[in-house]
C-alpha cells in the first residue's frame, strides 16, 4: 500500500515538473525576445513592407509596399542610410546621416543624399518620428505639429 502511494506521488511530482518546465521554456522564449530587441536594436538591416494611414491617432488604412520600388534601411550603432530601389531610377533615392532613439522616439539627422534628398536636407536635416521596436519588425510614425499620428512606414528585419 505505501508502495503504492509514493508511486502515485512521485508520478503527480513528475507531471507537475512538465508543466513547470513547460511554462519556463514559454517564459524563457518571452525574456529571450524582448533581451534580443534591447540588445540589437535597431542595429542591422530592414525592409520597408507597409504603411498605415491614421485618422484621430487611429490605424483607417494600410497597404503593402508597392513592386514598383524597394526600400531598404541599414543601421549601424551610430549611423542609418536608407535607399529606395525605383524601376525607373535605381539610383535617385538615399540617405545618410547619425541617428538616435530613446523612449519611443527615433531621431534621424541626414547629413547627405541623392540629388532630390540634398533639396530636402537643405531646408530640414532631423527626422523625427514615434517610433515602436519590437524584436524583428518596427513602425516609424510620421506625426504633425500637434502631436497626432499622420502615417507610418513598417518595417521587418532582413539580418
Amino acid at each position: 500500500m505505501k508502495i503504492k502511494f509514493i508511486i502515485s506521488c512521485l508520478v503527480l511530482v513528475f507531471i507537475s515538473s512538465c508543466k513547470d518546465t513547460a511554462n519556463t521554456e514559454n517564459d524563457n522564449a518571452e525574456a529571450t525576445e524582448i533581451t534580443t530587441a534591447k540588445i540589437n536594436g535597431l542595429k542591422g538591416a530592414w525592409e520597408l513592407k507597409g504603411f498605415y494611414n491614421y485618422q484621430d491617432n487611429e490605424v483607417v488604412d494600410s497597404f503593402s509596399n508597392n513592386t514598383l520600388s524597394r526600400q531598404i534601411k541599414m543601421y549601424t550603432d551610430t549611423k542609418v542610410m536608407w535607399c529606395k530601389l525605383l524601376k525607373t531610377d535605381s539610383i535617385e533615392f538615399f540617405g545618410y546621416g547619425s541617428y538616435s532613439y530613446d523612449d519611443g522616439v527615433l531621431t534621424e539627422v541626414l547629413e547627405f543624399g541623392s540629388a532630390f534628398m540634398n533639396d530636402v536636407i537643405e531646408d530640414q536635416q532631423e527626422f523625427v518620428f514615434q517610433f515602436e521596436l519590437h524584436p524583428d519588425r518596427f513602425e516609424q510614425i510620421e506625426i504633425d505639429e500637434d502631436g497626432n499620428r499622420i502615417y507610418s512606414e513598417n518595417y521587418v528585419r532582413i539580418e
